[in-house]
């Protein structure tokens, strides 16, 4: 407990910048996606001020835990394209202004490094916007400064499948990496100061988009290949190349991403969707094949210490100064005991400091490695 309390005064002092938060999607969904309620009556319907144990974040809990900055994912299915797909994301961009505007006790909006510090002053959870999923511009460069304008500071170029211009990691490889179009649209980011989120995609874009940008990358929401084979994480490679860019790699909590008995036990299942015509990039199709789905046994049990596998992995491999958190809270169902929702940021710093860490490499993590950034872009 001392190392909680330790941990839970260092973020006090330094803001714990999140990476993912799919809060904004689990909304949309809370009473079904075909509900005939308007997207923004969400809103109103769920009050945040009080524990929902349907819910990882809530405010009571995100007091508990520190969150002290949050990129909220403006997620989108990858089934919804084209301009259904530009209108789903104007939607969730919209949803989080009005969180803000009914919240203004709890967040404040913030599109730079400067306003984000001067809302976590005020006691609030600064709210950076984060798009999840490079089909949301619809290969369209004006909708892609259209959401930078909007406040949207990171976008992740590809999610579950492919883009017309970039290879998903779990999708098949249709263009080696980047396409010209796609080398376009990192530079455009670059231009722009938007971040360049390199989760989900393959190690060929991976590749390419670290040789095109001249700004520093991030991973909102990754773990390392070399502790958990898992195609959603980084290889070593790339970590390595995180310092001559600058960027940072944001660890996750993802129990597929971060346990190689899971990561096993959910290859195990992708080949028994493929062999039944089954699409294991599909997470509603996955979901529903896993709930019937006998032949691998139970899950494994995932825990705190396989997370602090993956960040002392990625310290050893990238670098103190190349680390960051990305929970995925309210993207997945189940989490790793002890980091059941946002409360539980507290326990996992303190088991790192119990590993010898410092609180300068905890301070570091926690959010300074982004800010510096995310600083970056907005010059």
């Amino acid at each position: 407990m001392v190392s909680q309390d330790r941990a839970k005064a260092l973020l006090q002092r330094v803001p714990l910048v999140d990476g993912h938060n799919d809060l904004p999607w689990s909304l949309r969904d809370f009473f079904g996606e075909n509900s005939t309620d308007n997207v923004f009556d969400t809103a109103a319907k769920v009050d945040l001020t009080t524990v929902q144990p349907k819910l990882h974040t809530d405010f009571v809990k995100a007091r508990e835990g520190g969150l002290g900055m949050q990129f909220w994912s403006v997620y989108i299915p990858c089934r919804l394209e084209g301009d259904s797909a530009v209108t789903a994301v104007l939607e969730q961009i919209e949803l989080v202004h009005e969180l803000t505007e009914r919240y203004p006790d709890q967040l404040g909006i913030a599109t730079s490094a400067d306003e984000a510090e001067a809302v976590f002053a005020s006691g609030r959870i600064a709210s950076l916007i984060g798009a999840e999923g490079g089909h949301s511009i619809n290969s369209s460069i004006g909708v892609l400064r259209a959401l930078r304008r909007l406040g949207v500071r990171y976008m992740t170029l590809t999610h579950n499948d492919n883009t017309p211009w970039a290879d998903s990691a779990t999708d098949q490889p249709e263009h080696d990496g980047l396409t010209e179009f796609g080398k376009d649209v990192v530079r455009e980011m670059n231009r722009i100061g938007m971040l360049v989120d390199l989760s989900h995609v393959a190690p060929s874009t991976m590749h390419d988009a670290l040789a095109v940008s001249a700004k520093p990358v991030i991973f909102s929401h990754s773990s390392c290949r070399a502790v958990a084979d898992h195609p959603r994480n980084i290889p070593d490679d790339v970590l390595g190349k995180l310092v001559d860019n600058g960027g940072v790699a944001m660890i996750t909590f993802v129990p597929d991403f971060v346990s190689p008995r899971v990561a096993g036990w959910d290859g195990a299942l992708r080949a028994a969707m493929t062999a039944a015509g089954e699409k294991h990039a599909d997470l509603e199709a996955r979901q529903k094949f896993a709930d019937s789905w006998t032949e691998g046994g139970p899950r494994p049990v995932v825990t705190i210490a396989d997370v602090v596998a993956h960040l002392d992995h990625a310290r050893e491999v990238a670098g103190v100064d190349h680390i960051g958190l990305g929970g995925d809270y309210d993207g997945v169902r189940e989490l790793p005991e002890g980091l059941e929702n946002v409360s539980c940021y507290p326990a996992l710093f303190g088991a790192l400091l119990d590993n010898g860490w410092s609180e300068d490499d905890c301070a570091k993590l926690a959010g300074q490695n982004v800010l510096r950034v995310l600083r970056d872009a907005d010059r």
